[in-house]
């Protein structure tokens, strides 16, 4: 009784299934994380940051405008002792050995900056747009996430369907640019649609996982334009007989 042969040929033409890769997701979900914690900071900020800040601020100028002056005036005027009592029983510093106050100490021992800045009150509103432009990045990043979790590309014996659904005959295409490739894993490929306009589709090999293998089922039967990196010691060789010329 005779038995078929094994077929150990491959199956070149079976469906090559491109999913989006965990790497992607990761991607963006870490980019979705920065844009929340910037917007957090950013609304931190103009909610007590800045304001405290100012108030800060505006505690020094008092300090150097009219606190002391006031000390000034006490000791100038013999009010010195009840000046001083004042000030203890306010929390206020009453300088050392008869010398004035010093801002440095005081803002030391309060655990205030020396120099605050006194910011206005559009730069202020300016951090609630920043954080509500990081938020909405966020939102939008989440929605991609969402929007690409069901994408795949598809390679078929004699076309791919897009991650968008459009469908592509190996055929039509008449460029492709690989010259990112090595890179960043991308590449574009021109195809002619009916009535002679040209489109581009994408190969992101990062982002769809096995779009190495589209790509190469592609060039198997390709015959156009292929466009491809040119190394560093080529581009030495070009320029130098341009020069020569």
């Amino acid at each position: 009784m005779e038995t078929a042969p094994i077929s150990t040929a491959p199956q070149a033409f079976e469906p090559i299934l491109c999913r989006v890769t965990p790497w992607y997701f990761r991607r963006m979900g870490m980019l979705a994380g920065l844009c929340l914690i910037f917007g957090c900071v950013f609304l931190y900020d103009g909610l007590l940051g800045y304001p405290k800040v100012v108030a800060i601020a505006q505690k020094k100028e008092w300090f150097m405008k009219e606190f002391l002056p006031s000390f000034e005036d006490a000791k100038k005027n013999g009010r010195l002792a009840q000046w001083i009592e004042d000030a203890k029983a306010k929390g206020l510093p009453t300088g050392v050995d008869g010398d004035s106050p010093r801002w440095k100490s005081y803002a030391a021992k309060n655990g205030w900056e020396e120099e605050p800045k006194l910011y206005s009150e559009r730069e202020i509103a300016e951090q609630f747009f920043y954080a509500y432009g990081c938020f909405a990045g966020a939102v939008i990043v989440g929605i991609l996430i969402l929007l690409n979790r069901g994408k795949v590309l598809r390679g078929e014996s004699d076309h791919w369907l897009t991650p968008e659904g459009v469908q592509v005959r190996y055929a039509d295409v008449f460029r492709v640019d690989k010259r990112n490739w090595e890179v960043k894993g991308y590449a574009y490929a021109w195809y002619r649609v009916q009535g002679g306009a040209a489109k581009r589709a994408e190969f992101d090999d990062l982002k769809y996982g096995g779009a190495d293998k589209v790509l190469e089922r592609l060039l198997a039967s390709f015959s156009g334009e292929l466009i491809e990196k040119v190394s560093e010691s080529e581009t030495a060789e070009s320029a130098s007989a341009e020069v020569e010329k």
